[in-house]
């Protein structure tokens, strides 16, 4: 999911590069890459990862057991 989002603020980054908006001082192209950049580390440093709620951590309990 991270990755994702880190992709998107890529996309918006290299738009507003593209284009050369001046969305303020605040919101440049560069702050937007070092966002993309800590959402990236988080997803690869395994924040937002998989969980027992949405699926995750195949093989511990549920309907694999072993007897």
């Amino acid at each position: 999911m991270l990755a994702l989002v880190s992709a998107a603020i890529f996309a918006l980054a290299l738009l507003l590069d593209l284009v050369e908006a001046n969305v303020g001082d605040a919101l440049t192209p560069q702050t937007l890459m070092f966002a993309g950049l800590f959402f990236l580390a988080l997803h690869l440093g395994g924040v937002g990862g998989a969980s027992p709620v949405n699926g995750g951590w195949r093989g511990r309990g549920g309907s694999s057991r072993r007897r």
